[in-house]
C-alpha cells in the first residue's frame, strides 16, 4: 500500500530528550465525487485563467509570486529567500511546551490532523516512551510548528501504536458562541426528564465504528449519476418535513422514545431464545 509523503521533518523535543519524526496528512485526498464546471451549451468543460487585473493579460501560475498590500494597491512582492529569512524555531523542531488535560482542550479548537511518525529506526525507543508517557497521563503535548508559513500551535496525543498532531486554532479564528446560547441561561431542565434522557443514552449507546463516518448522500447520487448513464431514474426518497413552529410535550415524547424501545426488546429476546 503507497504511503504519503512527509509534509514536514524535525526532531521531536522534551526537554533534553528528542527523536527525528516526520509528519504525515492523515487525510488522503482523491475519496469522494468530484465535478467538473461545464457549459450547459457546449458540455465542454470551463477552463479556469489567472489574468492580470488591470492589463486582463493571462498569466502562468508558475511565474506568480506573492505579494503584501502594505498601501491601497501598493504591494511588497516576497519570494523563497525572503520567507526563508523569516524562519524561527518552530520551522524545524517540535519543542514541547508543556502537557495540558486532553478533556480541557474544547473540540473547538482542533482543526487539520497529522501522524507523527519516527523518522527512521534511530530515535523508535525514544518516540515509543514519549508516547506510552503521554498515553498513560492522560494528557496532550502542546506545542508549535510552522506549517504553509505559519506557526500553529498544535496538540500531541496517542493514536493507536502512534501519534497525532493536531493544529489549533487561535482564539480569533473562532466566533464567539454567547451570543448563539445567551437566552439558554436561565433554562433549567427537570431533574425526571433529564433522568428519562439519559435512559435513551443508556439503551442506544454503541462503540463508535469507522463506517459511522460514511457519507450516504454520496452514496445516494452516486445512484442517481448510475441511472442518468443508464438513461433511467430512480425513485425519489420521500422525506418528511420538520414542523419547527410545533409544541411537543417533552415529558410525553421521552416516555414515547422509551416505550419504542422497550417494545422491541422481548423481539430480540425471543429470537435469542429461540436460538438457543
Amino acid at each position: 500500500m503507497a504511503t504519503p509523503k512527509p509534509i514536514w521533518r524535525g526532531p521531536l523535543r522534551l526537554a533534553l530528550v528528542s527523536c527525528p519524526v516526520a509528519l504525515f496528512s492523515v487525510v488522503r485526498g482523491g475519496s469522494g465525487l468530484h465535478f467538473h464546471l461545464i457549459n450547459p451549451k457546449t458540455s465542454h468543460r470551463v477552463r479556469m485563467v489567472s489574468q492580470d487585473a488591470e492589463t486582463d493579460e493571462e498569466v502562468s501560475r508558475g511565474d506568480l509570486v506573492k505579494g503584501y498590500e502594505f498601501e491601497k494597491d501598493r504591494y511588497v512582492l516576497l519570494d523563497d529567500d525572503d520567507f526563508e529569512q523569516a524562519r524561527i524555531e518552530s520551522s524545524t523542531t517540535l519543542t514541547i511546551s508543556k502537557f495540558v488535560d486532553v478533556a480541557s482542550i474544547d473540540p473547538i479548537f482542533f482543526d487539520t490532523a497529522y501522524y507523527v511518525a519516527p523518522d527512521g529506526a534511530a530515535g523508535r525507543d525514544v518516540f515509543v516512551v514519549l508516547r506510552e508517557a503521554i498515553r498513560k497521563s492522560r494528557t496532550a503535548a502542546l506545542s508549535r510548528i510552522v506549517v504553509a508559513r505559519r506557526e500553529r500551535a498544535v496538540a500531541i496525543i496517542p493514536s493507536g501504536t502512534g501519534l497525532v498532531c493536531h493544529t489549533l486554532h487561535e482564539q480569533d479564528d473562532l466566533w464567539n458562541a454567547a451570543p448563539l446560547f445567551e437566552d439558554l441561561d436561565d433554562v433549567k431542565p427537570e431533574a425526571d426528564m433529564v433522568a428519562l434522557a439519559m435512559q435513551l443514552i443508556e439503551r442506544q449507546n454503541g462503540k463508535f465504528q469507522p463506517d459511522d463516518t460514511a457519507d450516504r448522500y454520496e452514496a445516494k447520487l452516486r445512484e442517481v449519476i448510475d441511472a442518468k448513464l443508464k438513461g433511467e431514474g430512480i425513485t425519489q426518497e420521500q422525506l418528511s418535513q420538520p414542523d419547527r413552529g410545533s409544541v411537543i410535550d417533552l415529558m410525553a415524547a421521552l416516555k414515547a422514545s422509551l416505550g419504542q424501545q422497550n417494545a422491541r426488546a422481548p423481539k430480540k429476546r425471543a429470537a435469542r431464545k429461540r436460538a438457543s
